[in-house]
């Protein structure tokens, strides 16, 4: 894992050696990207131009959040900003990084969550507005532009986490992949017949549900709180 994690690091110096006022954008994506957006912004959104494409929208960004601290707790994952000092790599060779306010996060990396989640959650939408832009045009380009716009939304997010020093690389790839298998599998089980009570009660179970497994990892011996 050292030379991939090492490979990661060249990657984020060329990131970060480009001209500064790449630097204001990648911090602006990172932090519009954040995940919480999506309860925030696209879930109103999306719930305003479709009730069932917003509850989809809701309960995947639920789902997929829930799912991604999980899988952290058993992949882990390095995070850059911090592997660089704790491998001793800054101190054998010259590293040209910067930091930035967003750099220090701290816990496990490993599948990159803004990935993850806003790939997730945006699924439903996307496949909505390629269903209209299919109704209204005839045009090949005009049916992959949400599709393209898409991709092109979650390369952003993934080169910004990595321009922070957030996710190694291999993380937000992992992170837009599952994000996005995990859209398309659960866009079809949204439950949007159900009451507010029912997301409310799944809430609840997945957050106790959540402190049962750590408590049980803790248990056997797995420190997940490294």
């Amino acid at each position: 894992m050292d030379a991939l994690h090492t490979a990661g690091i060249r990657f984020a110096e060329a990131l970060q050696s480009g001209p500064p006022w790449l630097d204001k954008f990648w911090i602006s994506v990172t932090s519009l990207a954040d995940p919480k957006c999506v309860f925030t912004v696209c879930f109103p959104l999306a719930y305003f131009l479709d009730r069932k494409v917003g509850v989809s929208v809701l309960w995947i960004g639920l789902v997929s959040e829930w799912l991604n601290v999980v899988l952290k707790w058993f992949l882990f994952g390095e995070r850059p900003f911090w592997w660089i000092h704790e491998s001793g790599l800054a101190s054998k060779e010259p590293v040209a990084l910067h930091q930035f306010p967003v750099s220090c996060e701290t816990g496990p990396g490993d599948p990159s969550g803004h990935c993850m989640i806003t790939g997730a959650a945006l699924w439903p939408l996307v496949t909505a507005l390629t269903a209209l832009a299919s109704r209204r045009s005839g045009s090949l380009a005009v049916k992959l532009t949400p599709f393209g716009a898409y991709a092109l939304l979650l390369l952003a997010v993934g080169l910004s986490r990595v321009f922070v020093l957030a996710h190694f690389p291999h993380q937000v790839v992992g992170g837009i992949l599952a994000g996005a298998a995990l859209g398309w599998g659960l866009q079809a089980r949204a439950p949007v017949a159900r009451t507010p009570g029912f997301f409310v009660a799944a809430a609840l179970a997945l957050l106790l549900g959540s402190l049962a497994l750590h408590s049980l990892v803790i248990a056997a011996g797995v420190d997940i709180d490294w």
